[in-house]
């Protein structure tokens, strides 16, 4: 199997970003997450006029994911025009299923400006192991 580079995700997180449904910010995301068995989902914000219903690049990416069936994952790129941070619920989300995930931030240009791991981003984070009974 082929392994997927940072800036294979990057470049494809840029892809992404192209699809944006962003009237109202004017701020493009894109994300691309790797599942461990190297499938590579995409997503892009969309946004809506009453705000809440906004889904963001990462949570698209990871919803088309799960929907097909797949629940481990090894990284994400996120590409937008200052190479921003993924939000504190798609940190959440993706917590849910990969807290050593790497994070791949990167910027329009496929700069990548930081590379980090959701750990990182979420220290002490909540996920399936808080809920275990003992």
């Amino acid at each position: 199997m082929a392994t997927t580079s940072d800036q294979q995700l990057v470049a494809a997180a840029i892809a992404a970003s192209q699809q944006a449904y962003i009237p109202y910010s004017r701020y493009a995301v894109g994300a691309a997450l790797l599942a461990s068995d190297g499938t590579v989902y995409t997503g892009c914000n969309v946004e809506s006029a009453s705000y809440s219903p906004t889904i963001c690049a990462e949570r698209t990416a990871l919803v088309k994911a799960i929907s097909e069936g797949k629940r481990e994952f090894t990284a994400v790129a996120v590409a937008t025009r200052d190479a921003g941070s993924p939000c504190g619920v798609c940190r959440q989300l993706l917590y849910e299923f990969s807290p050593p995930m790497r994070v791949i931030m990167a910027d329009m240009a496929g700069n990548i400006r930081v590379t980090t791991t959701l750990k990182a981003l979420l220290p002490h984070g909540f996920g399936p192991a808080n809920l275990q009974v003992e």
